[in-house]
């Protein structure tokens, strides 16, 4: 079944990406959850980060929520957990080839956001009153 895509740039997408059972739609979840995004912007640098700098960076994420998005981004190949075999544990996490592509273009959108965030908001605060 052919789906019309909307608008133009849209037609960079393949057609099923706008199908409900599309994989895309999956990962779209994963990537742009409230915490991934900080998560990857955080490995972006190409340092490996700890846990607890992930968390210091990521204001505000609870230990479960993190270690969730650490989960999925690791399944998903985007970060990798390196473990290190010592008392006490030491873990950090960098991004995989896959995520550092995946970084490239999600930053750029991020600093969009950032730069947009506050006009957006205003202008929605003055629709609701």
């Amino acid at each position: 079944m052919a789906v019309s895509t909307p608008g133009r740039l849209a037609s960079a997408f393949p057609d099923q990406a706008f199908t409900r059972d599309c994989p895309t739609r999956v990962v779209l979840d994963h990537v742009m959850s409230k915490w991934a995004p900080l998560v990857l912007a955080s490995l972006s640098d190409g340092e490996p980060l700890r846990w607890s700098e992930l968390r210091r960076r990521a204001e505000g994420v609870s230990e479960k929520m993190l270690a969730q998005t650490l989960r999925t981004l690791e399944q998903d190949g985007l970060v990798r957990r390196d473990a290190r075999p010592v008392v006490p544990p030491h873990v950090e996490y960098s991004l995989t080839p896959l995520g550092r592509g995946l970084v490239e273009r999600l930053v750029p959108l991020m600093a969009w956001i950032a730069q947009h965030a506050d006009s957006m908001l205003d202008r929605s605060d003055d629709q609701h009153a």
